[in-house]
């Protein structure tokens, strides 16, 4: 690695390419070799590890890879694509260095590696920086300063995360770029974040016919919106006129009045109007013949 950052910064012990020339170099069969569970990059360029291996088949292994030990097994700590690449040539056993690393530390060293030789995709770096943060309880600007990138830069990536999963995949099976994807967190709707997305895909739309549409979608809803709280705001009004309107409860209880009288029963009815309110008393006979 080209600097020794984060020994200082987060605390991980390590040498120049992880590897110190002191430390003893030892043959690991490859079938006791396990894959990292920290590693932030999820996929592999099958390519490069065909070139790789071809390099291998040529040269040697120029630099061992670093390991860790796991019960009875081992873990990679860098060099994973090498580990693959002797994999694919067949080879039996791996020129490796075996160090001791806590969790914590197999996190960071995972991150700053491909950080550092920029083999991950936007979503598994957004990824990384998330994992990083909660593993070592930093803040976006305190890990921002420490990579040496602005807090914008490390916010906008994580942000991405918020994203549906369909979007993430587009991301880093790259048919839609990082500033699409930006534009699109524009959306509150999920509905409309990935029709908007099939149309660019689609349709090829750059960024800026992105936020084209994402600016019809925006203004489509305020429309819809506002709509949706005049009708709410008639019906309320309406509602309001009828209740308002005293004299059609009173009509509605002469009707009542009526009824019982045409059925042979007279009523005693006394009505009393106040300044506030209006009160009527009905009293029925209970013995009716």
């Amino acid at each position: 690695m080209k600097d020794n950052w984060s020994a200082k910064l987060f605390g991980v012990k390590q040498t120049e390419g992880y590897v110190n020339t002191n430390e003893e170099i030892i043959n690991i069969p490859i079938t006791l070799i396990d894959r990292s569970a920290y590693q932030p990059r999820e996929n592999i360029d099958v390519d490069k590890v065909n070139e790789l291996a071809q390099s291998i088949k040529t040269y040697g292994l120029l630099q061992p890879i670093v390991l860790r030990k796991a019960g009875e097994r081992y873990e990679i700590v860098a060099g994973e694509r090498r580990f693959l690449a002797l994999k694919k040539l067949k080879k039996d056993y791996v020129k490796a260095i075996v160090k001791e690393y806590s969790d914590s530390e197999m996190a960071a060293l995972a991150m700053i590696e491909n950080l550092q030789r920029e083999n991950l995709n936007i979503i598994e770096e957004a990824r990384g920086y998330k994992k990083l943060i909660d593993e070592f309880n930093l803040t976006q600007e305190v890990l921002a300063q420490r990579l040496g990138k602005s807090q914008s830069t490390i916010a906008n990536k994580i942000r991405l995360l918020n994203l549906p999963e369909e979007i993430k995949k587009a991301i880093s099976g790259g048919y839609i770029t990082e500033r699409h994807a930006r534009s699109l967190l524009k959306l509150q709707d999920e509905k409309q974040q990935l029709e908007l997305l099939s149309k660019i895909v689609e349709k090829s739309l750059n960024v800026k016919q992105t936020e084209e549409e994402i600016e019809k979608m925006l203004n489509s809803t305020v429309q819809d919106n506002s709509k949706k709280t005049e009708d709410i705001k008639r019906k309320k009004g309406l509602k309001r006129g009828v209740v308002k309107d005293h004299r059609i409860f009173v009509n509605t209880i002469n009707k009542a009045i009526s009824a019982i009288r045409e059925a042979g029963i007279e009523p005693e009815v006394k009505e009393e109007n106040y300044e506030d309110r209006i009160e009527i008393k009905i009293s029925l006979p209970k013995n009716i013949s």
